[in-house]
C-alpha cells in the first residue's frame, strides 16, 4: 500500500529556508506517469498547490511561489524534497506531500498525513 511520510523541522525562522522531505513506501517515485507534489494549507485558508516533480524528474511550480521554491528528489532513497526560501510568517501552514496521476499533476490520489510548519523568530 502506498504511504507518504513528511519530515523536517517544525519551526523555521523568518528569512531562512524551509525544507521538507517526503519518503515514499509501497511504490517508486520513478514509476511511469506519476507526479509527486507539495501542497500546503495556511491556518484558516484553503489548500495551495506549491509544485511537483514528475517521474522523469521534470519540475513544475506555482507561479506565485516559483521564485522561492525548489523540488528535488533522491531516487536511491525514494524521497523527494521541498525547499522554500526566504520564508515569512505567512508561510506558516500544514505541509502535505501527495502523489498525482498523469496528465494532471494536481489529480491527487495519495496524501501524506501533513505536518505543521511554523515560521517564527
Amino acid at each position: 500500500q502506498m504511504q507518504l511520510q513528511e519530515s523536517g523541522p517544525g519551526l523555521v525562522k523568518p528569512s531562512q529556508t524551509l525544507s521538507r522531505t517526503c519518503t515514499v513506501a509501497g511504490g517508486s517515485i520513478t514509476t511511469n506517469f506519476y507526479y509527486w507534489d507539495w501542497i500546503r494549507q495556511p491556518p484558516g485558508k484553503g489548500l495551495e498547490w506549491m509544485g511537483a516533480i514528475a517521474y522523469r524528474g521534470s519540475t513544475y511550480y506555482s507561479p506565485s511561489l516559483n521564485s522561492r521554491t525548489s523540488i528535488s528528489r533522491d531516487t536511491s532513497k525514494n524521497q523527494f524534497t521541498l525547499q522554500l526560501s526566504s520564508v515569512t510568517p505567512e508561510d506558516t501552514a500544514v505541509y502535505y506531500c501527495a502523489r498525482a496521476s498523469f496528465p494532471d499533476y494536481t489529480a491527487f490520489g495519495h496524501w501524506g498525513q501533513g505536518t505543521q510548519v511554523t515560521v517564527s523568530s
